[in-house]
């Protein structure tokens, strides 16, 4: 548990109707009884001024005391509710680091109720994707996260590994007692529920990256084959210039839109063609690196002009492990019925951005696309390294039930089983390296 105490603004800087200040640590009676005249009760909103060193009154607001273990970072917490000016708050933190705090890190009271085992490092994430959150579903997803959904259901299973361990090394260390687990068929079934147990949760859990992180969709093609246009439709309004002039998008447009409660990020690039103007050309260029960052692709042809020569060799340029999808526009003028039309590994999705056609079609071939389902009551929020933790553990559980099968070596199994154990501590911090947990805090906002 840290000694030294920390103190940073827990609202947006700038202009607002209330700004809170945050304290916690060691030191917070004290600050309390220099700043308040006295420290107040716990967990009682007092009206109070906030004083400087000279007893002047900075500004006046409520005060609120959490005293330790029972706050949310399991230290002595203070906060100082007043106007939310950023001179005001300035001030108001300038006394508290006068008074002997130090100004916290981004992350650091989440950090302090980690260490502090108020929450594990599931939850902890689960804070910042609340406030992150993109849409309604990925708000409630991370907020089940945060009430412990997910580090729950990471715990059931490495319950499960943890029977399975020690049955079998019980076994191995003490063969005087004749068990012959390989040949125990409830352990068979416990290995095989536990198989089942995982793949469950890896697929919820894939399903919780998808709303907290969604997919990046770059819109790129020919010039005036109606990306823009796309862009509009797909967003809901007016965001790209759309003219008849071939090259008016120049630069890169982006717009946060959700499908569902998919949270996309829709990226509008300049028509792909090669130009003497040194403007268009730099738009040409930046469209290619986002292209090369995407999730996916969505290649805008025109219906009418169809997969000519030009296309064909644009389409040959892409990067080849690139996932995209043909999307066939202005059928409303080629006369072409809207759709997903599905020609070998290629996606082709026929749609009129203009008058709408095919939308809906295109808008469910990206929930597809992304394994997306409406979140039901039981989702949560996951980050992409929960995922992979998953995977390794997969692996280790599978690897491990392949040596019981076909080698008859319970050693292995044991090891197997004791590293897929270790890949869900790591999951709620029960197994964590400083660098992990640093980079985890370091993208908190301040504050929190």
């Amino acid at each position: 548990m840290t000694n030294d105490t920390i103190a940073a603004l827990a609202t947006p800087p700038g202009r607002g109707g209330v700004g809170v200040v945050r304290v916690s640590g060691s030191a917070v009676i004290s600050i309390a009884e220099s700043v308040l005249g006295s420290c107040p009760a716990p967990r009682q909103a007092v009206l109070k001024k906030f004083l400087d060193s000279d007893t002047n009154s900075i500004d006046s607001g409520l005060a609120l005391y959490f005293p330790g273990p029972h706050s949310f970072t399991g230290e002595d917490v203070l906060e100082l509710q007043g106007h939310g000016g950023r001179v005001v708050m300035d001030m108001l933190l300038t006394r508290l680091f006068e008074l002997g705090a130090r100004p916290a890190r981004p992350g650091e009271f989440s950090e302090r109720a980690f260490l502090n085992d108020k929450i594990d490092l599931a939850q902890a994430e689960a804070i910042a994707d609340l406030i992150d959150s993109g849409s309604s579903e990925a708000a409630r997803a991370a907020m089940r996260s945060l009430q412990g959904e997910f580090s729950r259901r990471v715990h059931e299973l490495a319950e499960q590994m943890l029977y399975l361990r020690m049955y079998i090394e019980a076994a191995i260390d003490f063969p005087e007692e004749e068990i012959d687990f390989l040949a125990d068929t409830k352990l068979q079934q416990r290995i095989v529920e536990c198989q089942a147990t995982m793949q469950a949760l890896l697929a919820d859990t894939e399903q919780g990256c998808v709303l907290r992180e969604g997919l990046v969709l770059v819109i790129a093609g020919l010039p005036n084959a109606g990306k823009s246009s796309l862009l509009n439709a797909l967003a809901g309004r007016e965001s790209a210039i759309v003219t008849d002039i071939p090259g008016t998008t120049r630069d890169v447009l982006r717009e946060h839109i959700q499908i569902n409660g998919l949270p996309l990020e829709i990226i509008d690039t300049a028509g792909l063609r090669d130009s003497d103007d040194s403007i268009e050309k730099e738009g040409v260029k930046r469209a290619w690196a986002e292209i090369e960052k995407a999730d996916r692709l969505l290649f805008v042809l025109d219906e009418n002009i169809g997969m000519d020569t030009d296309t064909q060799a644009l389409l040959e340029k892409l990067p080849v492990n690139m996932p995209r999808t043909l999307v066939h526009n202005k059928i409303d003028l080629a006369d072409h019925e809207p759709g997903v039309v599905n020609q070998g590994e290629e996606t082709h999705v026929y749609v009129s951005a203009k008058t709408g056609l095919g939308l809906e079609a295109l808008s469910e071939h990206l929930q597809n696309c992304a394994g997306y389902r409406e979140a039901g009551s039981d989702s949560f929020s996951a980050r992409r390294r929960h995922l992979e933790a998953l995977r390794r553990a997969a692996e280790c559980v599978n690897k491990g039930v392949d040596a019981l099968q076909h080698q008859q070596a319970g050693e292995l199994v044991a090891e197997d089983l004791r590293c897929a154990h270790q890949e869900l501590g790591s999951i709620t911090g029960e197994v964590s390296s400083d660098d992990l947990l640093g980079e985890i805090f370091s993208s908190f906002c301040i504050g929190k």
